[in-house]
């Protein structure tokens, strides 16, 4: 199945959580942060401005973005957990 997402709302995965931390501690399944970065697996088709036009998307799929942490909507598809938010929810692209 595949989500498209509607305006400015974007379809991200997480990357997965670290597994030890720069230590070499390895971190239980409760001790672990969810990772606040993700790739982007599907974009809208922009804002809705007044004058009735789309702005284009800053974003687009197979970028590595950083986005805060709470948020965005967890939906489950086919399995897996991905987020959907808004694309002002993301704070930079990682290059």
């Amino acid at each position: 199945m595949r989500i498209v997402p509607l305006g400015d709302k974007v379809v991200v995965r997480r990357v997965e959580a670290e597994e030890k931390t720069a230590g070499g501690i390895v971190l239980p399944d409760t001790a672990k942060e969810k990772p606040r970065q993700g790739k982007i697996l599907s974009v809208g088709d922009g804002r809705l401005t007044e004058s009735g036009k789309r702005s284009r998307p800053q974003v687009k799929e197979g970028d590595r973005v950083i986005f805060s942490s709470w948020s965005g909507n967890e939906v489950d598809v086919d399995g897996e957990t991905l987020l959907v938010m808004s694309e002002d929810d993301i704070l930079a692209v990682i290059e």
